[in-house]
């Protein structure tokens, strides 16, 4: 707000309560605007003439409508880079959550039932992901390989991870030489780009870290999931269109995969206690939190701050959607 405030050509319309704005009050206040700052629940898609900018607090711009704001010639920025590492902290966590049956063993105790259970060899175990001299080899694999992919792998490394396997744009060719770098940054056997299925028949772990949209929709699915090892587990802190819900609460119903770690789901934020993932004990679910910590939030809303005003007085935006291809 600072940043804003410090704007004497800026009239500021401020929503004020910490909950996402009504509707109502948005597109009220939207008419005669010249920039607009939104968050994910805010849809986006057409707007008075006087709108210049849309800076959206969120990496994902999916709730704008790209094709509609371009033809209208409107800016749009983003928050990329300042959320990567918070996003790759809790995909670890959830690896770990998810692996060592972390929400059975929250939920015994939360329900007072610690006392029920008798200390057995074999009680609440769970695949380690940390290499041992029995099982000397880890791979980790990616669907998608950008920023917060390789800040997880980084975070992954001291666990002894050998492999990693990632499947990205299949129009994108492989950066052997951005590989080669990262294997031998990391010491390990291999980094390599390879096809989907492969990535779920080696991983350990699974993570699923690629860009929304129709391209990738239900790219998790009952095919891929049956290819995966029993003691591997699934995590996803992308979008939660990638992967389908029903197919991974068959995989985990069924014991095709050991466990799954999820910050999104398909449908949120409406998913109720009985939704068949919530049902699932092996399914880790916190509700979209990744970016969630006090230092990342500061500053995807500085970045956005510094959008619009970039936007609206003639500065370059430090992150600004291409809308050049946009048709």
């Amino acid at each position: 707000m600072p940043l804003l405030e410090e704007r004497s050509e800026l009239d500021l319309v401020v929503w004020p309560e910490d909950r996402a704005c009504d509707r109502a009050w948005l597109l009220d206040n939207i008419t005669g605007a010249a920039g607009v700052i939104v968050t994910l629940t805010d849809k986006i898609w057409i707007a008075g003439p006087s709108l210049k900018v849309v800076s959206t607090m969120s990496v994902g711009y999916e709730h704008v409508d790209l094709k509609a704001v371009a033809q209208q010639g409107l800016k749009v920025g983003y928050t990329p880079d300042v959320l990567t590492d918070a996003v790759a902290d809790l995909s670890v966590m959830l690896a770990l959550m998810a692996g060592r049956n972390g929400g059975i063993g929250t939920s015994v105790v939360q329900k007072g039932e610690w006392k029920n259970y008798s200390w057995a060899p074999f009680g609440f175990c769970g695949p380690q992901l940390s290499t041992t001299s029995a099982s000397p080899k880890r791979t980790i694999g990616f669907l998608g390989f950008g920023r917060i992919a390789q800040a997880t792998l980084a975070r992954l490394v001291p666990f002894g991870v050998t492999h990693c396997l990632y499947s990205s744009n299949p129009t994108s060719p492989a950066n052997h030489a951005r590989d080669a770098e990262l294997a031998a940054k990391y010491k390990l056997q291999a980094v390599k780009k390879v096809d989907v299925d492969d990535v779920a028949r080696e991983s350990d772990v699974l993570f699923v870290l690629a860009p929304g949209g129709n391209d990738t929709y239900h790219l998790v699915n009952e095919e891929l999931l049956k290819k995966m090892k029993k003691t591997s587990v699934l995590i996803n802190a992308s979008r939660g269109t990638l992967v389908d819900s029903d197919a991974l609460a068959k995989a985990l119903h069924e014991g095709w995969i050991w466990g799954a770690g999820l910050d999104v789901v398909e449908g949120e934020p409406n998913i109720s206690v009985d939704h068949p993932l919530v049902k699932e004990p092996r399914c880790v679910i916190v509700p979209h939190i990744a970016s969630a910590t006090l230092e990342t939030r500061r500053a995807m809303a500085t970045r956005a701050a510094q959008n619009l005003i970039a936007g609206l007085l003639g500065g370059q935006m430090p992150a600004q959607v291409d809308l050049a291809n946009i048709s």
